[in-house]
């Protein structure tokens, strides 16, 4: 299976998931990128530094999430939810394997989630529909105002599926951070050994 993790810049919390999934099982098919990513910038001094402390290496360097990466992965893992809903909407064909780490390991709001790609997809649709009847933005936006609040309402049931950001933090925020992304990378270990 092949994993692409997802943060922000590539820099702190998807290449520490790809380190540490890479350390514990030497054979998978993994990469990480960011949704703000800028190539080729090394990772982040302290993260790289929490995980030598666990025996863990990260030789990566930064890289935008493209659909070609999209298209490469199996299986693509966000650190939040916000990455989750900005991927969905700008790469909306392969929102199927689209999931939050720790949404992925524990399916606690799948209904919600289901409901909420298929409201995602409406809106996207009918924003473009209106887009293409050449209506004012403030039309527009009229006209898709109960939908987004719908889709508002569902995203605040939702249970926090967000590794928290460690980015300018101290060492004990990066630490924290790593123990975070050590139990799920862990969980999702354990459901790639089980039962399909």
């Amino acid at each position: 299976m092949k994993i692409l993790f997802v943060c922000t810049g590539n820099t702190c919390r998807s290449p520490m998931a790809e380190a540490l999934l890479k350390h514990r099982m030497p054979s998978a098919e993994v990469q990480s990128a960011g949704i703000f990513a800028v190539k080729g910038q090394r990772p982040n001094e302290m993260a790289m530094d929490v995980l030598k402390q666990k025996g863990v290496s990260m030789d990566t360097a930064s890289q935008p999430v493209t659909d070609e990466l999209l298209d490469w992965a199996d299986l693509v893992l966000t650190m939040t939810t916000q990455h989750k809903q900005s991927l969905i909407l700008e790469h909306p064909d392969f929102q199927e394997k689209l999931y939050t780490l720790k949404e992925y390991v524990s399916y606690a709001d799948k209904e919600i989630w289901d409901e909420l790609k298929q409201r995602y997809a409406a809106y996207e649709l009918k924003r473009s529909s209106l887009a293409a009847k050449q209506q004012t933005s403030d039309q527009e936006n009229e006209q898709l105002q109960g939908d987004w609040e719908e889709i508002q309402r569902l995203e605040r049931t939702l249970i926090n599926y967000d590794i928290s950001d460690p980015f300018g933090g101290d060492r004990t925020v990066y630490e924290k951070t790593l123990a975070e992304l050590e139990t799920y990378v862990d969980e999702l270990l354990k459901k790639m050994d089980g039962p399909a």
